[in-house]
């Protein structure tokens, strides 16, 4: 299948790699890139060959979050509009946190706001010293609505309170002490720190690795449905807010 925005290869050994293709635009999500990692996580997930998914980017940064068009579309939208594309979003963020496969991520560069959702469905992430990440929705006068419920499952409610709404950046030492970074690397050692990750799975049976992680998320006990409805219709109710709008016009006036 070709893409647009994203990039998918399987080498001999089952080890599937999904890269991020947009490093003009940072990696920016657009509805195509939503569109076309939904369509290859379904794919991936139903190769049985495919004993698990390496997801990284190309480019300095790993995600920039949203894309500055799409987000502009969004503005315009109304509120079923608005709770639709966001419902795609967390449709995205669901299949790959339940792709029966392990999800590596290898972070070579920066993530913001939906980066941040695309790491916390990882189930490994693997990155390099010095990154940046941050939440920034709030200072458009948004939320981390809809990556909110898989970036709640990662941390704990300790380090989600430091930077889920004050919009602060962090770092890759704070990011690894929350737990969502599994190890830190320089960045010519990357190649061995995913190696290091892959081969045990391979020495693993894979109909027991989808099933453990899927009882895994089961016994979480929190329904994912249920918090989508929760978060996308908390999303839709900022966007209509006077707050909102008004900072999403100077941050659009701001980049012409």
């Amino acid at each position: 299948m070709a893409y647009n925005t994203i990039e998918v290869s399987t080498d001999t050994r089952g080890i599937a790699t999904l890269t991020l293709a947009r490093p003009e635009k940072h990696n920016a999500m657009n509805s195509e890139m939503m569109a076309e990692i939904t369509a290859a996580t379904k794919m991936l997930a139903a190769d049985s060959t495919v004993r698990a998914v390496i997801l990284t980017a190309q480019g300095k940064s790993f995600c920039a979050g949203a894309d500055l068009n799409w987000m502009r579309a969004q503005a315009a939208q109304d509120r079923a509009g608005k709770i639709a594309e966001a419902r795609v979003l967390a449709n995205m963020l669901a299949g790959l946190n339940t792709l029966p496969k392990p999800l590596i991520g290898r972070l070579e560069g920066n993530a913001y706001g939906g980066g941040i959702g695309m790491m916390a469905v990882c189930d490994i992430v693997v990155a390099t010293k010095g990154l940046r990440f941050a939440l920034t929705e709030t200072k458009l006068g948004l939320i981390p609505a809809t990556i909110g419920p898989f970036v709640l499952r990662r941390l704990s409610e300790t380090y989600a309170r430091q930077v889920f709404f004050t919009a602060k950046p962090f770092d890759t030492e704070l990011a690894l002490r929350a737990g969502l970074v599994s190890s830190v690397c320089a960045a010519d050692e990357m190649d061995a720190a995913i190696e290091a990750e892959i081969k045990p799975i391979l020495q693993s049976a894979p109909g027991a690795v989808a099933q453990a992680k899927a009882l895994l998320q089961q016994m979480q006990g929190r329904d994912v449905e249920n918090d989508i409805e929760l978060t996308v219709n908390a999303l839709a109710d900022r966007w209509e807010t006077y707050e909102a709008q008004q900072r999403i016009a100077a941050f659009f006036k701001d980049m012409t």
